[in-house]
């Protein structure tokens, strides 16, 4: 089998299965793991796929569609712990902050320092993370279980929101369209997260380069609600103008 042949069904399987290991490409292809990873390198710069820890997944998302924790959490897995650990350099000691049921969120969790803060949140990952740090004060909303983002959302998570005020706010979502604003796919997720930008003095939009230009089904707000926004170096350079241009607060990590 030709190279490219081979890397054209590698992009199959992987759009087909939208998750598969190295071991098992090896096999089917009776080709080295090492081979494969060469394959998957290739096949991420030319954007066909996304490498994860021990093989791929695919980048054909339906942007209406929330996608499972399980896979979510290995999607751009580094990007999203450099945009997690900027997040935290902004966070000091005595802050009221919150985080949403964002991979990116429980990243910024497990890197956040053991000292007084308190952390509002709707997700069962991020508290769970936070329960062993005994100096941070955790509250959780409560609500109507989400299992596919081990969320918390609903009237009841909508409610538990009024009664508190943060400092700031560490919110991802599905995208970020330069003239539409920033949309979720789930409604409720939507409704959730506008809440929480509410009730916090300051925004920060935590996505990785693929979210931009993004429009998916439930808009939040438009970007004049957004005060910070931190993404990683691969954010093509035609849209950091156009950000700069909207006098948007953007950190590349």
């Amino acid at each position: 089998m030709l190279v490219a042949e081979r890397q054209q069904k590698i992009v199959a399987l992987v759009n087909e299965r939208k998750s598969i290991r190295v071991t098992e490409l090896s096999q089917t292809f009776s080709v080295t793991e090492e081979t494969i990873r060469r394959d998957l390198e290739k096949l991420e710069k030319e954007q066909k796929l996304a490498r994860s820890h021990g093989g791929a997944v695919s980048v054909q998302q339906n942007n209406d569609i929330e996608l499972p924790y399980t896979q979510r959490e290995i999607m751009n897995v580094s990007e999203k712990k450099e945009i997690a650990l900027a997040a935290v350099k902004h966070v000091v000691k005595g802050d009221k902050i919150i985080l949403d049921a964002s991979t990116t969120a429980w990243y910024m969790a497990k890197a956040l320092p053991n000292e007084a803060i308190t952390v509002v949140t709707n997700s069962i990952k991020v508290a769970m993370e936070l329960s062993t740090k005994k100096e941070i004060t955790v509250i959780s909303t409560g609500g109507t279980l989400l299992p596919e983002s081990l969320s918390y959302v609903g009237p009841l998570a909508e409610s538990a929101l009024d009664t508190y005020h943060v400092y700031k706010a560490f919110i991802s979502c599905k995208g970020l369209h330069l003239e539409r604003g920033i949309s979720e796919s789930d409604e409720q997720q939507a409704r959730i997260k506008k809440k929480m930008m509410d009730i916090a003095d300051a925004v920060y939009i935590m996505i990785d380069h693929s979210k931009f230009g993004v429009q998916a089904f439930s808009r939040l707000s438009g970007l004049d609600a957004i005060d910070h926004i931190i993404t990683d170096s691969k954010i093509d350079s035609n849209t950091v103008q156009q950000i700069t241009d909207r006098s948007l607060n953007l950190m590349k990590v």
